[in-house]
């Protein structure tokens, strides 16, 4: 018995030295094929960026994500929660790097807007019914937005917008957080330009309220962050909780949101500075090569008919 208890906090202790010193280091590109542009329209390269929780110390971090411009990629998406600190602006900023010169759009997360604070692990596998809001202090998300604006993306905060990606015209649309019941989705209701070669909705947080309207209105694709991909994940059960009403399945990759929408939810590049561990979901950018609905392969159609999400590398 004195074996099995020795054996099994040794194994918890390298498990928990796994998640906290190597797996959350590990940074990690997925790419995506998905069928949604417009017959007829040229394929379209989006990096998928999410969930920062920029430190100013995370240097590594920093430099991985300045290297994703060599992917070349026709419009950078950035779906929140940059800082997890009060000095991470100029951080944020140099993880960009070469990046803000391309085309970008972005909204805000819970972690842009606050500092997180210390709070028991055990709370994120309570039903969420049950969990108190605990606000830390207030980040410099302002002059992140000035620095973003500065450079030539788009705040899609409640905002509907025609821009031209590889000389090809797309709209898109945001809300701002749902996770902080910020989001207004009347504000860009309505159905979106058929003309454009991509109808593209974003939001921090994948919550069921607003996808449905997103695809009710006849948007393309949703992207989206804030899981963190589950953060710990059961190999052969996947993530254990969304920290939203979303489903489990539906946690990180790729999956259908009724007939003709799909989503992406990122799993992050961060975590929490007071909860950094990963395990079996390594921190990730996604690089997301868009084709046209009729030229998809045999392999994409094939998954466009299942529902739950596909982890897609």
């Amino acid at each position: 018995m004195k074996r099995l208890v020795t054996g099994t906090a040794a194994l918890g202790a390298a498990t928990l030295g796994y998640a906290a010193g190597i797996e959350r280091r590990h940074w990690t590109l997925r790419t995506a094929e998905l069928p949604v542009l417009a017959s007829g329209a040229r394929p379209i390269k989006i990096l998928h960026v999410s969930d920062l929780h920029m430190l100013p110390s995370q240097v590594s971090k920093q430099r991985w994500v300045a290297e994703l411009d060599r992917l070349e990629p026709d419009l950078v998406v950035n779906t929140g929660d940059n800082l997890a600190h009060r000095r991470a602006v100029p951080s944020v900023l140099r993880a960009f790097g070469p990046l803000l010169d391309r085309p970008g759009v972005f909204v805000f997360g819970s972690n842009d807007y606050y500092a997180p604070k210390p709070k028991n692990p055990a709370r994120y596998l309570m039903p969420r019914g049950r969990k108190k809001r605990i606000h830390g202090r207030h980040l410099p998300w302002r002059d992140l937005r000035a620095a973003f604006l500065e450079h030539g993306w788009h705040d899609l905060t409640h905002v509907r917008r025609t821009i031209t990606v590889a000389g090809q015209r797309i709209f898109a649309a945001g809300v701002d957080d749902p996770h902080l019941h910020r989001d207004r989705y009347v504000d860009i209701s309505g159905r979106p330009d058929r003309d454009s070669v991509l109808r593209l909705g974003i939001t921090h947080s994948p919550e069921p309220r607003v996808l449905d309207p997103f695809a009710s209105d006849g948007y393309d694709l949703v992207l989206a962050g804030h899981t963190h991909g589950g953060q710990l994940r059961i190999p052969g059960y996947g993530a254990l909780v969304t920290n939203c009403d979303l489903d489990r399945s539906r946690a990180r990759g790729a999956s259908r949101w009724g007939a003709d929408m799909w989503l992406h939810v990122s799993a992050g590049l961060g975590t929490s500075p007071y909860a950094p561990v990963r395990f079996a979901c390594p921190p990730e950018a996604s690089l997301l090569t868009l084709v046209p609905r009729d030229e998809a392969p045999a392999k994409a159609r094939k998954a466009a008919r299942r529902k739950a999400a596909s982890d897609v590398r």
